[in-house]
């Protein structure tokens, strides 16, 4: 499957800051890819630099084909970097029927985005007077007009409340099933466990990983509540490396062993009281890696 994103051994400098240390980025089409790291680890500066709005000091960057910025590429490419600027006296409407004529974009498809976006019903009040939700909402709307094949948003839900954050999600879960490639940045790990396929995780302008959301997150493990817990414990390692966590034990077992290590417990008469399957969440295995990642750095 032919990449829409290829970006291999990219480093962008500021003076003595290296903000984006060879990062290596694959976004396949099709997929909601979730770029995740902290502030300031170089989310930003690599996406403007997908955009076109800044050249990289080195590495290569492919984007539908083309180098970024190019007339071909941005005409399949709908973004949103950073805040969403309108001017604020004109009504969302209106801002974009401005973007619509410069875009050459017609009108019938400015009442499409503004449904997908759920703004129809405001769409001719100032955008002065939109919450933070709605002007976020509104740059996806902008980010939407050319129909475009790959569309690129910056922190998406930064600044948004929680039920904000919920239509947002809805929204770019339905861009992907749609037929669109997504790539968003975030800080949310949350948002990114629910919302995405596969994952790039950066820290300190470093890629630490990429891989698929599932993958990443690995085995599926059994956490028990048992007692003796220390001979719970030597039994449970013939099922694999026990880890302790507070009063539980955790080990990797599939799902559909867990009858059978509960067996082997309470035959040794072993009082179980609590046994189920958990996934390692993305907020674990993210600072695992970030981790190692500085500890690397230190070394």
């Amino acid at each position: 499957m032919d990449a829409l994103v290829e970006v291999s051994g990219l480093t962008k400098r500021y003076g003595d800051t290296l903000a984006v240390d060879g990062v290596d980025l694959t976004v396949l089409p099709g997929e909601v890819y979730g770029f995740l790291g902290p502030n300031g680890a170089g989310k930003t500066t690599t996406l403007r630099i997908l955009t076109g709005l800044i050249a990289p000091t080195s590495g290569k960057v492919r984007v539908l084909g083309g180098r970024p910025g190019e007339a071909g590429v941005l005409g399949r490419t709908g973004s949103m970097i950073e805040s969403p600027a309108f001017y604020p006296y004109l009504s969302g409407l209106d801002n974009l029927r401005l973007l619509a004529e410069y875009a050459g974009v017609s009108r019938p498809r400015i009442d499409d985005v503004l449904e997908l976006v759920d703004l129809a019903d405001r769409a001719r009040d100032r955008f002065s007077t939109y919450s933070l939700g709605m002007k976020q909402r509104l740059g996806v709307a902008a980010a939407l007009l050319k129909d475009p094949e790959l569309v690129i948003l910056d922190e998406p839900t930064n600044g948004l409340d929680p039920a904000g954050m919920r239509d947002m999600r809805r929204l770019i879960r339905e861009l992907g099933t749609g037929g669109r490639t997504v790539l968003l940045s975030s800080h949310l790990l949350g948002e990114v466990q629910q919302i995405c396929d596969r994952v790039g995780i950066i820290n300190a302008g470093h890629m630490v990983a990429e891989r698929n959301v599932t993958e990443l997150r690995g085995e599926q493990e059994l956490v028990i509540q048992a007692a003796p817990r220390d001979r719970a414990q030597k039994l449970l390692a013939r099922f694999g490396t026990v880890h302790r966590y507070d009063d539980t034990l955790r080990v990797k077992v599939a799902p559909d062993r867990a009858a059978e290590v509960n067996r082997v417990l309470v035959e040794a008469g072993i009082a179980v009281s609590a046994l189920h399957s958990t996934e390692r969440a993305l907020e674990d295995i993210f600072f695992e890696l970030t981790t190692t990642e500085e500890k690397a750095d230190v070394g």
